[in-house]
């Protein structure tokens, strides 16, 4: 399951359209709809970043959650899945998901519900 900010438009859009991707079995839900508590997310962890929860449990936050998902999306996306989360490019990965995650509010279709908390 893909966990989100759906009060972040952009991440909204980029949720929707990894969803379509996905295998008719994987979840894409906004944090806002689930019990963050039964997945061991706190909604400050939701507000700082997309989660990524595998079926054996494990959570998967930032670039690594976005990864994960695209290697659940299979087909091309797999490899560019396993790209984000394997060294080295995964240490720009990480480093590009919090620059977007930063600034997300000033990508397409955002809004200032796209904020980060300071």
């Amino acid at each position: 399951m893909l966990v989100f900010d759906g009060d972040c438009g952009f991440c909204t859009s980029s949720a929707r359209w990894i969803e379509r991707r996905l295998p008719a079995d994987a979840r894409v839900e906004p944090w806002q709809s689930i019990d963050l508590k039964e997945l061991g997310l706190t909604e400050t962890d939701v507000l700082m970043a997309a989660y990524w929860v595998g079926d054996d449990g494990r959570v998967h936050r930032g670039h690594r959650g976005i990864g994960r998902s695209l290697i659940a999306a299979g087909g091309a996306w797999k490899v560019v899945g396993w790209a984000l989360i394997v060294p080295p490019i995964s240490w720009f990965a990480r480093l590009g998901y919090a620059v977007i995650a930063k600034y997300r509010y000033k990508l397409p279709g955002a809004t200032d519900a796209c904020r980060l908390p300071t």
